[in-house]
């Protein structure tokens, strides 16, 4: 059975693969898997380079392409636009998603089936004979799913030890290891005001190209089917994300609450 982590190489399969490395996590994994969307933060290439210098086992970098150039193509009329992003509308809706399955679960799938030995067009065994190792924590727990293919069964080994997210930043920290960043693309709807914030302080060359990108988005895909009126939008307040007011209670003057609050389980 071959053991592969899916590295996202953000905070949760950062953890992972360090604690497989220090033999926390057991068996050693064969190899890890980064699917490589071409749109990431400048700061998860760095911290990729250096991840791999730290594993005992290789990371394997797949691509099915720029995510980015996908968009801005279809923006033009020279390309589809299969890979939705969950862009917001005017009109009050979200896009149904599309990117997440043919920029990562896609091109990991193809991997591990170069990595077991099957050539393009044969069949794949109707049993499990890879396990795929999933960064997901105790406080995503939603999120698991099954495999969506026979041959790969699916592990989470951050909820086997009942690590949430601030466990797993704690333990990298302990160690010494930097802080891990959240993985996603630049222009990712699904990003909060606290990562805006820190893009546009600390990475401006990523969040310029997710400004870009929102501008190039507002009218939709060109053609007949585009509802008039309407407009596409990466952030959720649906303004362009340069006008967005990304500052916190306390910069506008607002007392936080709970700025002294324990961690407690009030309203749960």
């Amino acid at each position: 059975m071959m053991h592969i982590i899916s590295l996202g190489a953000g905070v949760q399969s950062t953890t992972m693969a360090l604690m497989a490395a220090h033999g926390e996590i057991t068996p050693m994994p064969d190899c890890a898997i980064f699917a490589d969307t071409q749109a990431e933060p400048l700061a998860i290439y760095r911290h990729l380079d250096w991840l791999e210098k730290q594993l005992p086992f290789p990371i394997h970098r797949v691509t099915t392409g720029s995510l980015r150039d996908e968009i801005i193509g279809a923006m033009a009329g020279k390309n589809r636009m299969d890979a939705r992003p969950p862009f917001f509308t005017r009109a009050g809706s979200v896009l149904n998603r599309q990117c997440t399955h043919d920029y990562k679960i896609t091109p990991i799938i193809k991997k591990v089936r170069e990595l077991i030995g099957l050539k393009k067009g044969q069949r794949a065994p109707k049993v499990p004979v890879a396990v795929q190792w999933i960064g997901i924590s105790c406080d995503e727990a939603i999120r698991i799913k099954p495999s969506r293919v026979a041959f790969i069964k699916h592990r989470w080994p951050l909820i086997e030890k009942g690590m949430h997210r601030r466990h797993c930043l704690t333990w990298c920290e302990e160690r010494g290891y930097p802080k891990p960043v959240k993985s996603a693309c630049t222009f990712c709807p699904y990003t909060d005001n606290a990562r805006w914030r820190d893009m546009k302080a600390n990475d401006p060359t990523s969040f310029a190209d997710a400004v870009a990108v929102d501008h190039a988005i507002r009218a939709g895909v060109p053609g007949p089917r585009r509802p008039k009126d309407d407009a596409w939008f990466v952030h959720s307040q649906r303004v362009p994300l340069d006008q967005v007011d990304l500052s916190t209670a306390e910069d506008r003057g607002q007392l936080d609450l709970f700025l002294n609050e324990c961690e407690g389980m009030c309203g749960v």
